[in-house]
């Protein structure tokens, strides 16, 4: 089956850097995709490629719209989706006020299938077509995330939190339920069609050296799946660290010392990490999720991505619901604007979009098949639309370039500007 999708159209084929390289990215004013069974078969101008076209090839029209990959979102947690935008103190607080509580309604396996759909669906609204996904330490809520994605043919990574002391008794597993119900979601979902699994050890206070072990064991046994956890978000939770693991160097060397640390492994925010700590991280290919929305929600911190990057380090931008404030990666581009500004950083528009788009990929060790349009890759996509909002399509008409329109869009789109998102080729969702 051959389709063609006939718009505007910029991706990232290299990271940018702050000083927006043009070469690092390919743009068309009048493109055209050309996809064949959810696989990008050739992308060019539309003038050059539409009289190659199969007779039976249907042609999707977007002119005057502007195509981008698939966002991909490193790090979020859809079991918090209700309680976004809770007020409350910092991480420590926020957890025991409302996560914790909100987590424990996932033992429910409906509750969990009816909030999993509606997180997805939110998603794709957003233009998020890939995800690396906190479920809870329920295994029915891993399967229901995962039972949604496999419905809508979606790219989904996702595990069972693992927790066993400092948190709310009906929360808690211990080291051998921890392996073995991970062992189990593994064997039952890792590599179904596009899904994936996370080792998920809520964040080394929650868990102890005996249940590290287990999830070490795993990582092990299991070397193509991913390790997802949270790393050095907030100073209050470094001194815990600290005083729970008094022989360990650092935080990350937590991780390390259970075999946490490995190509795979994405730790959520790193504010706090210093140089021995970066070039361990980059040795060990680790990757970084930056997730300026709910870092400055919660009062955590800055993320630093000039020195991350030149340490070598992945990094992706994740929105983190509920700490975070918006499902939307439009606008978490925005704030890490911001966040980067505060630090004498720049973000041109390019390289806010490689950070949800090939960067991420590239974070999530699935850049060969998705994160750009080049052929070969699978075919998600979404169709940015600045008439959506009557605001963001007045600064369109003032743009001079593809720069301008793409960072006014970043500031001013939200979900109205998700003209279509696309999986391998089929609409999962329009306005």
């Amino acid at each position: 089956m051959q389709q063609a999708f006939r718009a505007s159209i910029y991706h990232c084929l290299e990271d940018p850097g702050e000083e927006g390289r043009d070469s690092a990215c390919a743009y068309l004013d009048d493109g055209l995709l050309v996809v064949e069974n959810g696989v990008v078969a050739e992308l060019g101008p539309a003038d050059q490629l539409l009289p190659g076209l199969r007779d039976d090839t249907s042609v999707e029209d977007y002119r005057g719209k502007l195509i981008i990959p698939g966002l991909i979102d490193c790090h979020v947690h859809y079991s918090q989706l209700d309680i976004i935008a809770s007020h409350g103190g910092q991480l420590l607080d926020w957890l025991i006020r409302y996560a914790y509580a909100e987590e424990a309604r996932f033992a429910d396996k409906d509750h969990s299938a009816s909030v999993a759909g509606a997180f997805l669906d939110e998603l794709l609204r957003n233009g998020t077509t890939t995800a690396l996904v906190f479920a809870t330490v329920f295994p029915q809520s891993v399967d229901a995330i995962f039972e949604a994605a496999a419905e809508r043919n979606m790219r989904l990574i996702a595990g069972k939190v693992l927790m066993d002391r400092l948190c709310p008794d009906n929360l808690r597993d211990d080291p051998e339920s921890a392996y073995t119900d991970s062992k189990e979601l593994i064997e039952r979902w890792h590599g179904q069609g596009r899904l994936g699994y996370a080792i998920t050890p809520r964040f080394a206070l929650t868990s102890s050296e005996e249940q590290l072990e287990a999830a070490g064991r795993l990582a092990s046994e299991y070397p193509d799946t991913w390790v997802h956890t949270h790393l050095a978000e907030n100073t209050d939770e470094i001194r815990e660290i600290e005083r729970l693991f008094p022989q360990s160097r650092s935080y990350l060397d937590v991780y390390d010392r259970f075999g946490l640390l490995r190509e795979r492994s994405m730790f959520a925010h790193c504010l706090y990490l210093d140089e021995t700590d970066r070039v361990l991280m980059a040795e060990k290919g680790a990757a970084a999720a930056f997730c300026p929305t709910s870092n400055l929600f919660l009062g955590s911190g800055l993320f630093d991505l000039r020195t991350m990057s030149s340490a070598g380090i992945a990094v992706g931008l994740a929105t983190d619901v509920g700490g975070g404030t918006s499902l939307s990666l439009l606008k978490t581009m925005s704030e890490a604007y911001k966040v980067l500004q505060l630090q004498g950083q720049t973000l041109p528009a390019s390289r806010a979009l490689y950070l949800a788009t090939l960067g991420a990929a590239r974070a999530l060790g699935l850049d060969d098949r998705i994160g750009n349009l080049e052929a070969g890759k699978e075919a998600d996509f979404v169709v940015l639309d600045a008439a959506g909002s009557s605001i963001a399509a007045r600064r369109a008409q003032a743009t001079t370039s593809h720069d301008e329109l793409l960072f006014s869009l970043i500031f001013l789109g939200d979900d109205r500007n998700i003209g279509a998102t696309y999986l391998q080729g089929r609409l999962a969702g329009d306005r």
